[in-house]
């Protein structure tokens, strides 16, 4: 769980910074960029989140 949230966080950050070599709009950049940044959000607060929570100190 954990590995695939830091995927899914390092994936959102490569699409953001490829959206420069992606297309040459900026329109459409902002639009990469959203995006890349909602899956890595999604990454970092729906995914490694819960995973942490799992296995919570204060939990035991």
């Amino acid at each position: 769980m954990v590995a695939l949230g830091l995927l899914l966080t390092f994936l959102g950050f490569l699409i953001s910074f490829l959206s420069v070599a992606l297309t040459s709009s900026m329109t459409g950049r902002l639009v990469i960029t959203l995006i890349g940044l909602a899956i890595s959000l999604f990454g970092v607060i729906g995914v490694l989140n819960r995973a942490y929570l799992k296995n919570a100190i204060w939990k035991r």
